[in-house]
């Protein structure tokens, strides 16, 4: 097995790029395996999983790999943090990790918060197997990759000198708020919210309240429709 330049090929000469996955849903990893795993046939070897950010900064800082599949919505603080953490990792003179946002997401607000963390593309989870195989290679080779709908986000984004446009409301929240707000607004009960960001149900409930008095809204179903007029869910 030869190796140059952070491609690694195998006795045929086929590329082979190892990934590690990210995302709180270890049914979607197993089936993100499933799906791109199978080295021999994909080219893609799954070198390591992660659930939140301190997993995800400590397999990443382990395995190196060439690629990292980032769930934007992760306990710990998000995709972002992740980003954040692995700064140095991203900036390396020679095999830099490249990452791709693989999210449920398609919100313009998660879309150019990864892009400006420093993510080479953003791709929704209704992407078929091989088009994240080919997404995948296409990153390692440093390409900017993006489903179609979401690359006019980052164009108008970064074809604008002058500074996004603040949202007053949701500037009043905190992260974890955040966070919460939009477990919420996707329909989850508070004890599932609670297993996700790994905190107490209580906890949950408080989060909840400063949301709703911060909104001045009343109760979850208008928090939901706040929170899907602004394409946060």
């Amino acid at each position: 097995m030869t190796e140059a330049a952070g491609t690694t090929e195998n006795g045929t000469g086929a590329r082979r790029v190892r990934v590690v996955l990210v995302d709180d849903h270890r049914m979607f990893r197993t089936g993100v395996q499933a799906e791109i795993g199978e080295t021999a046939r994909t080219g893609v070897e799954v070198v390591g999983e992660a659930a939140d950010v301190d997993q995800a900064v400590t397999v990443i800082t382990a395995t190196r790999p060439e690629v990292v599949l980032l769930d934007v919505h992760l306990p710990g603080g998000g995709g972002v943090e992740v980003l954040r953490r692995c700064a140095p990792l991203m900036t390396a003179a020679e095999n830099p990790v490249r990452f791709l946002a693989l999210s449920v997401s398609d919100a313009a607000e998660d879309v150019i918060g990864v892009i400006r963390g420093g993510a080479r593309g953003y791709v929704t989870k209704t992407i078929t197997g091989a088009d994240l195989v080919d997404s995948v290679f296409r990153v390692q080779d440093g390409d900017a990759v993006f489903s179609p709908r979401l690359a006019g986000f980052v164009l108008d984004a970064f074809a604008s000198t002058d500074a996004p446009p603040v949202d007053e409301d949701l500037d009043r929240l905190t992260q974890r708020e955040r966070e919460v707000l939009r477990l919420i607004a996707r329909g989850y009960a508070y004890k599932e919210i609670a297993k996700q960001l790994f905190i107490s149900v209580k906890t949950v409930e408080s989060h909840v309240s400063a949301v709703l008095r911060k909104l001045q809204l009343s109760n979850r179903h208008e928090l939901t429709r706040w929170a899907t007029a602004r394409r946060l869910v």
